[in-house]
């Protein structure tokens, strides 16, 4: 491999510095001069900041089953033009990601496809179903070595099951990452922010106490069981006080926002367009301003992307009959650096903090959220503070268009990624 020679980036810190990077690690920090050096490529980063690699925690990449949506390698490629250097896969796929083949398989495609660490997510239970605990030791113990579980579309809503699930992922140091809905609280169909407006649009209200009652119980199992639990995709602010009571208690447990709850909210219903439809729900702009604030202050750990293709006959249907969910990969990094960095409510250690730093460790991923420094992996993603970017879903490299943020103009854009050593993306494009 090609030693490679980063010039003048900023890193977090320390103020501009040059990087060398030989064989997919770090082996030189400081003001390096381009003569005499073992590299045949130079990266210039002047004006740019440098961040660890960024790492989402939520992830759909729809292969095997719907792979004209989305696969493995097109998903791929969104990433890492958005930043990312290593991606979870959630489980619910077709067949589910619950055996520890099927685990192997989503990380070999990931591997083929070379671009980010595609990292599988198991199964919480058989099929997703909700009933039997899938092979959670088997997946653990497999290639893929399968750390993080979980259901997500579909709530563990049963919580002698969840308790279980919980114990036996004690015993390696995994984590349930719950995807809080209780059905009897928030139905199938249940597509719009319980409250005026829905009851104004005549659409199936989604109330946060189905959310906050299912973390509120998984906290306190989590409490019991003395393992460790994630809560993905939070949205409310009742969930705000609960995960921020449970830390208080020394409670083990994580959470994650996805980059569209910190900004856009059930207004956007009005137009029943189903872009806007995904699950949990879009709410309230004082639920927005609570995980903005729990963001910043630390109460919730990360930014994850909940990046859900759909094919547009899966989209382009009433709102009550469309998928849930929306594209996120390639704008993440723009919107949180809008909205947190722009709003003053983060800087770029945050940032990192929040993108990198900590969903890998969360995630038990080792060679990621790491500090740029002598010795370190060389995943690294260069962001450029000032520059904005007007999003068009029409050049996505995701093969899905269902993208929130056609349209919008966001300030701060990634500039170039690096994974193990090889810039796999450049200006939006792959290199």
């Amino acid at each position: 491999m090609a030693a490679l020679l980063v010039t003048g980036a900023n890193l977090l810190g320390s103020g501009a510095q040059d990087l060398l990077i030989e064989d997919g690690v770090i082996t030189e920090v400081g003001r390096l001069s381009a003569k005499g050096q073992r590299h045949r490529d130079v990266l210039d980063a002047d004006g740019l900041v440098a961040l660890p690699g960024l790492v989402d925690l939520h992830t759909h990449l729809r292969e095997p089953g719907r792979e004209d949506a989305e696969t493995i390698a097109s998903g791929s490629a969104a990433a890492a033009v958005g930043g990312f250097t290593a991606i979870l896969a959630m489980a619910n796929t077709s067949p589910v990601t619950d055996t520890a083949e099927s685990a192997e398989r989503i990380l070999d495609l990931g591997r083929a496809a070379g671009l980010v660490d595609v990292v599988p997510v198991g199964a919480v239970t058989k099929g997703l179903a909700g009933d039997e605990l899938a092979e959670l030791g088997l997946m653990h113990r497999s290639r893929a070595s399968v750390t993080v579980f979980s259901d997500d579309g579909h709530c563990v809503h049963d919580a002698r099951v969840m308790r279980r699930a919980l114990e036996y992922v004690r015993s390696f140091g995994g984590v349930v990452s719950q995807h809080a809905q209780d059905p009897h609280l928030a139905g199938p169909q249940a597509c719009a922010h319980e409250g005026e407006l829905s009851g104004r649009l005549g659409l199936p209200g989604w109330p946060g106490i189905a959310e906050e009652s299912i973390v509120a119980r998984d906290v306190m199992l989590a409490r019991h069981t003395g393992s460790r639990v994630h809560i993905a995709h939070v949205s409310t602010a009742g969930t705000v006080e609960v995960v921020r009571w449970a830390k208080a208690q020394g409670i083990n447990v994580t959470a994650e926002v996805t980059p569209h709850h910190l900004v856009l909210t059930t207004d956007l219903l009005s137009g029943y367009d189903p872009t806007y439809k995904v699950n949990p729900p879009l709410r309230p702009q004082e639920d927005v301003d609570a995980l903005r604030a729990a963001l910043a202050d630390g109460t919730i750990d990360a930014v994850a992307t909940d990046h859900a293709p759909h094919a547009r006959h899966d989209k382009e249907h009433a709102f009550v009959d469309a998928a849930f969910g929306m594209l996120g990969l390639e704008t993440a990094l723009s919107v949180v650096s809008d909205v947190m960095v722009g709003g003053g409510l983060l800087d770029w250690d945050g940032v990192a903090r929040v993108m990198s730093v900590a969903p890998a460790r969360i995630a038990g991923l080792a060679s990621h959220g790491q500090p740029l420094a002598v010795g370190s992996p060389a995943h690294l993603t260069l962001v450029d503070p000032t520059a904005t970017v007007t999003v068009d879903r029409g050049s996505s490299l995701s093969l899905s268009r269902n993208n929130p943020w056609h349209g919008s103009t966001l300030r701060g854009a990634v500039h170039a990624t690096v994974f193990a050593g090889r810039v796999t993306a450049q200006k939006g494009v792959i290199a």
